[in-house]
C-alpha cells in the first residue's frame, strides 16, 4: 500500500533536476525510457558573475553523464503508473505510528481514525515526517536561506538553448534550464526574512515581487523570465536540512520501521540531489528486502527483514553523509552574515570536495 495524503498526486517544486546517478536509479526502475522523451538533455553549463549589472561567464561543471531537467509531475505519473493497480491510496495522512506491544509489528494511524496493522513501514513523508520521529531522527534545522521556483512558457519557443545557465550575485543565485524547446525551469536562492514564514510564501504575486526585487541588475531576459512566470507554478520554500553528524550516528530504523528520501536526509538543494538521492534509496531498499524475502520463505521472516532494513541503512549511511556535508558547505559558503562560518564553507569545499561535481558518479547498482 501506497499512502498518499494529497487527494492527487502531488508536484509541488515543479522541477526536478535529475543527474547521471539519478537516471541510472531510473533506469533499474524501469521508467527512464518513458521520461527521457519528456525532456531535453543538458550537454553543459555556463556559471554568470553578476556585478554592478555586468555579467561574466565562465564554465560551470556538470558532472559526467547525463542532465535532464524534468516535470516533477510526469516524474510522479511515470512511477505511479508502474505499481499494481489500486496500490495508491489518496487522501490517506498517517498521524502516528507505534509498535503493538504482542506482535511488534508496527500500527499506523490514519487521520480518519483507521488504523492500519502492517508488517513493514517505510516513511517517506518528507521533511517533517512523523515517522522519523518515531525511529528517533533529529527534527530538521532551518536554513538561513529561502528557495522560489517555477516554470515559465514560451509559446513560439524560448531562445536559451540547451545549456544550464546559473547566476550568481552578492547574496543571490538563480539557475535556469531548460526543460523543453518551449518551458524553461528556474530556481532562485535568497536570504530568508520573516515574511517568507508567513502565509504571504503562499501569495504568487508576493512571490513574483520577492524574485524581482533580488535580481536586480540581473540581465532583462532573466528579469522576464520571472516575470511570465505561470503563478500557478510558482512555489516559495524555507530550507531546511538534516545535520550530517545526525546522519552518522542516527539508526533509521525501529523494529521494521524504516525511513527514505527526505525523512531519512532532507538537504538544501545547492547540489540538486534530494530526488536522486531518494530514489536510489528505493533501489537500494527494494535490493535489500528483495533479497531476505526470497529467505523468509523458509521461516525467520521477521528476523530476514531487520537484518534486510539494517542493510539498507549501512549501504545509504555514508553517502548521505557525503552528499548532505558537501551542501552544509555549500551553504556556509554563501553565509554572508559570517565571515569565520563563509571561510569554514570554502575550507571545506577546497579540502573535502575537491571534485566538486563527483557525486553524479554514484551507482546504486542493479535492482
Amino acid at each position: 500500500m501506497v499512502l498518499e495524503r494529497s487527494e492527487t498526486l502531488r508536484a509541488a517544486g515543479v522541477g526536478i533536476i535529475m543527474q547521471p546517478n539519478g537516471w541510472r536509479a531510473l533506469d533499474q526502475l524501469g521508467v527512464a525510457a518513458k521520461l527521457r522523451q519528456t525532456c531535453t538533455e543538458i550537454p553543459s553549463g555556463v556559471f554568470i558573475s553578476v556585478a554592478e549589472g555586468k555579467c561574466r561567464e565562465s564554465e560551470l561543471p556538470l558532472g559526467k553523464g547525463e542532465l535532464r531537467c524534468l516535470k516533477r509531475m510526469e516524474l510522479m505519473k511515470a512511477l505511479a503508473e508502474e505499481l499494481p493497480v489500486e496500490s495508491v491510496y489518496l487522501g490517506c495522512r498517517a498521524v502516528s505510528i507505534l509498535l503493538d506491544p504482542l506482535t511488534s509489528n508496527p500500527l499506523l494511524q490514519l487521520h480518519d481514525g483507521t488504523l492500519i496493522k502492517a508488517k513493514i513501514v517505510i516513511g517517506c513523508d518528507g521533511v517533517n515526517s512523523i515517522i522519523s520521529k518515531f525511529v528517533g531522527v533529529n527534527s530538521p534545522k532551518l536554513f538561513s536561506r529561502c528557495a522560489t521556483r517555477g516554470f515559465t512558457y514560451y509559446e513560439g519557443g524560448h531562445s536559451f538553448g540547451d545549456k544550464f545557465r546559473f547566476y550568481s550575485s552578492n547574496d543571490v543565485t538563480l539557475g535556469q534550464l531548460p526543460v523543453t524547446d518551449k518551458l524553461v525551469y528556474w530556481f532562485l536562492t535568497r536570504v530568508l526574512t520573516s515574511q517568507d514564514l508567513s502565509d504571504a510564501k503562499k501569495d504568487p504575486a508576493y512571490i513574483t515581487k520577492a524574485s524581482l526585487e533580488a535580481i536586480k541588475g540581473f540581465p532583462e531576459e532573466i528579469v522576464e523570465l520571472v516575470k511570465n512566470t505561470e503563478p500557478n507554478t510558482l512555489y516559495l520554500t524555507e530550507l531546511r536540512y538534516r545535520a550530517p553528524w545526525d546522519l552518522v550516528r542516527t539508526k533509521f530504523r525501529k523494529g521494521t520501521v524504516v525511513v527514505a528520501g527526505d525523512a531519512m536526509h532532507a538537504m538544501c538543494p545547492f547540489i540538486s540531489q534530494g530526488g536522486g538521492a531518494s530514489l536510489e534509496d528505493a533501489v537500494v531498499l527494494a535490493r535489500c528486502l528483495s533479497e531476505k524475502l526470497k529467505q523468509a520463505a523458509e521461516g525467520g521472516g521477521k528476523r530476514l527483514v531487520v537484518e534486510a532494513l539494517d542493510e539498507y541503512v549501512r549501504e545509504r549511511r555514508m553517502r548521505v553523509f557525503w552528499l548532505s556535508l558537501q551542501t552544509y558547505f555549500i551553504g556556509l559558503a554563501q553565509d554572508n552574515t559570517s565571515k569565520v562560518k563563509k571561510a569554514l564553507g570554502i575550507a571545506g569545499l577546497i579540502l573535502v570536495f575537491g571534485d566538486q561535481t563527483s557525486h553524479t558518479d554514484y551507482d546504486c547498482g542493479h535492482l
